[in-house]
């Protein structure tokens, strides 16, 4: 069986999603890998082990599987920290393979810590290299806000030598792309665009009456944000968004703002002060903390009574959530792509979401959902009071968003990044089960 490796550092593709560091990209990873071991790949998920009662080696499907290495405390770390343990990560890699007597015939990096081990992984092995970085540290400062936002040298450095080392990278998007060269100088004809997936199996239409009585919520009208509790993700502008559309009226109807993602609470007791797991323990607190925050910003805004935090859900539950919702809302000051989008839209629910970054294809205007200005809670008020007091209109672009999304089903996406594969390693290209899929361009 031919094996590829796919390297995810910093996150297990099976963390449960909206924590700290879990999101679009471990969901990728995670079905990426899925699918290829369902094509006929033999695929080992690397990532570091954050946890040392979760097993070394985790079936992931069909001839894939995870595999957690040791590199420093097993427990969660702050990214720019990660550069001291990897080459213990890459000797982890190379353990392994020695031990199960397997070559891997090309490397599928994620994000930037992810890239520097594929980059020496390719020096000792000569397998071709893949980067996709998911998101820019030369993005993120551009959209940052404070001090505390900004991401370190060591990753834009990273970037720039990433880009230009590797072998071809992926980008989600045109607008990725064309980040990708203008950021990190890469040469656009090295940049693939192949979009995220979403699994349409396990994302679709279901009866939204039952999904609210299963997960509790009684309310005449729910609007869902599912992510990170991030400054970039925009929380603040839509609780501001909710007041304001109360204000205009919307204080009529019972309206529910329900909120998954943030991390659980966790225990640091015994750590030493300055420590990376201090850092580490610091950042868990700083979420707990912007709970807290975001209760009092909605308490001060006179909605705390409209919103209610559920903390980060399993993806299996997920699909209620969205069944649930009459609006997805994504008010992010960038994201690369918005999977997030893609899966409420594959459940038939629209999106209100800022006109930025991959959002601005992801989400079709005035088809599949609204885009509003970035930052503008007025424009993001209007916008949900204008969709949830039309309902023709709402489920109209509920069910146009339903047959957009159906395009990116994940059988389509790893088709295309086979294709990839196989330029650079031509035995990569033998597709085994059939599956129709539509154009993967955006429009």
């Amino acid at each position: 069986m031919t094996r590829v490796a796919l390297l995810s550092v910093h996150t297990c593709p099976l963390a449960a999603l909206g924590g700290k560091e879990t999101g679009g990209m471990n969901v990728y990873v995670r079905e990426l890998g899925r699918e290829l071991g369902r094509l006929g790949f033999g695929v080992d998920v690397f990532t570091r082990s954050q946890d040392p009662t979760v097993p070394r080696v985790v079936p992931l499907g069909d001839g894939a599987r995870v595999v957690h290495l040791e590199a420093g405390p097993a427990r969660p770390l702050p990214r720019p920290a990660l550069v001291a343990h990897l080459d213990t990560f890459v000797e982890g890699v190379e353990d392994f393979g020695r031990e199960e007597e397997i070559e891997y015939a090309l490397i599928h990096s994620h994000y930037w810590l992810s890239g520097l081990v594929a980059l020496e992984l390719r020096r000792r092995w000569g397998a071709p290299v893949i980067q996709m970085f998911h998101t820019l540290g030369a993005v993120k400062n551009a959209v940052a806000r404070t001090a505390e936002e900004r991401e370190p040298e060591v990753r834009l450095t990273a970037e720039t030598r990433i880009a230009a080392e590797a072998d071809r990278l992926v980008a989600a998007n045109p607008v990725e792309r064309a980040q990708l060269v203008w950021h990190c100088r890469a040469d656009a004809a090295r940049v693939a665009v192949i979009p995220c997936g979403v699994d349409v199996e396990l994302f679709r239409p279901r009866d939204p009456a039952g999904a609210r009585a299963r997960l509790g919520l009684a309310a005449e009208r729910v609007l869902l944000f599912v992510g990170r509790l991030a400054p970039i993700k925009g929380l603040e502008t839509l609780l501001r968004a909710l007041a304001a559309a109360k204000a205009n009226g919307l204080g009529s109807t019972a309206v529910r703002l329900v909120v998954v993602g943030g991390d659980k609470e966790e225990r640091w007791d015994g750590v030493k002060e300055g420590s990376d797991v201090a850092q580490a323990a610091g950042r868990s607190c700083r979420d707990q903390m912007d709970v807290e925050r975001f209760r009092g910003l909605a308490r001060e805004l006179g909605v705390a009574a409209w919103v209610e935090f559920r903390g980060p859900q399993p993806q299996d539950v997920l699909p209620d959530y969205y069944a649930a919702a009459d609006l997805c809302l994504m008010p992010s000051r960038h994201e690369s792509f918005g999977m997030v989008a893609l899966e409420a839209m594959a459940c038939g629910v629209p999106v209100v979401a800022s006109r930025v970054g991959g959002l601005t294809v992801t989400v079709q205007d005035g088809v599949t959902g609204l885009l509003v200005p970035e930052g503008d809670a007025g424009a993001l008020a209007d916008g949900i009071a204008a969709l949830l007091e039309d309902e023709g209109r709402r489920g109209a672009l509920g069910r146009q968003a339903m047959e957009w999304a159906r395009r990116f089903a994940w059988p389509c996406v790893a088709r295309a990044v086979v294709g990839l594969y196989g330029e650079l390693v031509p035995a990569l290209r033998a597709v085994t089960r059939p599956f129709r899929c539509q154009s993967l361009h955006f429009s």
